[in-house]
């Protein structure tokens, strides 16, 4: 047996976190419901969901859990190329994908006429800086995003930057360097959210070294979960943890509480979480809802936000009333939903699947 076979051996083999699958699902429309908030309501305060670019926090958490359970004890085994190779076919597709539906969005927005402004030039490095994940600020007039195309991506943009850290460093680790690590980041994840008065950091040029610090932070939390084995058994089921998880974002925004909440919920409450969810009990009732929410968690993420762009540019134009934007946002996001689910059916895993079979192939 090959060494790519016996890793897909002991993968399926191995326990899968199914509710931690469902929490990044309802995470990930967290996030999709905030950006549209964000244009509809630009005060903050007046966000239902303001708390919900804290989403970002868990995902890093949870990638520093799944990373470390899933390559600890084969990573030396595989290599890093083989390491890179993985994590390229596992995240790059829908980045790649998420930049060309950028670009069409742009290009053919019906109410804006950024694309004249820009031109085709700029637009082209744009695209390539997405695609590429190279950071790219250039739009000022909307928010000084890493990348415009497709702003979500400057978090992928750090995930990669720990997932090289890990291969090369944070596997072979021992336990006190790791604590002196997280202890560090934890310093410097307070500092940056009573700095910025928020940890809503990290997408533009601004605030460029904020995502990297999140990044730092949650990720070793996520790892420091694992390596010690917290996983909380309880009867707790994915619907009390849904509950759980959602309740942070609709905390009420509040600019001299803000750096407080922000630092207690990333440095406590989501390592916390991540750790009860991967020992919480799955109801059978909810096997095939956890699926589905794992599934289209990554894909929505990646594609929703060039649509925002487009419905920003609809309210600037059109300036709509609330009622009106409450219908446009409602069926969007089931739109949405329904799309990121056909785009990792019919483009993404079968990408995937053709780019792990090569691999396998060569080896």
């Amino acid at each position: 047996m090959n060494t790519v076979q016996s890793d897909q051996t002991i993968l399926k083999t191995r326990q899968h976190f199914e509710i931690l699958d469902g929490l990044r699902g309802i995470a990930a429309i967290a996030v999709v419901i905030f950006h549209f908030m964000e244009f509809a309501v630009p005060d903050y305060k007046d966000n239902f969901i303001a708390h919900s670019y804290l989403a970002v926090d868990f995902f890093f958490c949870l990638s520093g859990f799944v990373i470390a359970y899933a390559y600890d004890s084969r990573v030396e085994r595989m290599g890093v190329l083989r390491f890179i190779q993985s994590r390229l076919i596992r995240l790059h597709v829908l980045v790649v994908i998420g930049a060309v539906i950028g670009l069409l969005a742009f290009i053919f927005d019906p109410f804006s006429n950024l694309y004249e402004g820009y031109g085709s030039g700029k637009t082209l490095l744009m695209f390539l800086s997405a695609g590429l994940m190279i950071p790219y600020p250039l739009v000022h007039e909307r928010y000084f995003n890493l990348f415009h195309l497709n702003p979500p991506t400057w978090s992928l943009f750090w995930e990669y930057i720990a997932n090289i850290f890990y291969v090369f460093i944070l596997y072979k680790i021992k336990k006190p360097l790791l604590y002196a690590l997280v202890f560090i980041a934890a310093l410097l994840l307070i500092y940056e959210a009573h700095f910025a008065g928020n940890l809503a950091v990290g997408f533009g040029g601004e605030n460029f070294f904020g995502g990297g610090i999140r990044m730092f932070y949650s990720f070793l939390a996520g790892i420091v979960v694992y390596r010690n084995s917290w996983m909380i058994k309880s009867s707790l089921n994915f619907l009390v943890m849904g509950i759980l998880l959602f309740a942070v974002f609709l905390i009420p925004f509040h600019d001299k509480a803000n750096a407080i909440i922000d630092s207690a919920v990333a440095i406590i409450y989501f390592p916390f979480l991540v750790a009860l969810g991967a020992g919480a009990g799955l109801h059978t009732v909810y096997n095939k809802v956890c699926k589905f929410l794992g599934d289209i968690s990554y894909p929505l993420y990646m594609i929703h936000y060039p649509f925002l762009w487009i419905f920003l540019s609809y309210v600037e134009a059109k300036k709509p009333p609330m009622n009106e934007m409450v219908v446009i946002i409602s069926i969007s996001i089931f739109l949405l939903i329904g799309m990121a689910y056909l785009v990792m059916i019919y483009i993404d895993a079968p990408i995937r699947k053709y780019l792990n079979a090569k691999i396998r192939k060569s080896i």
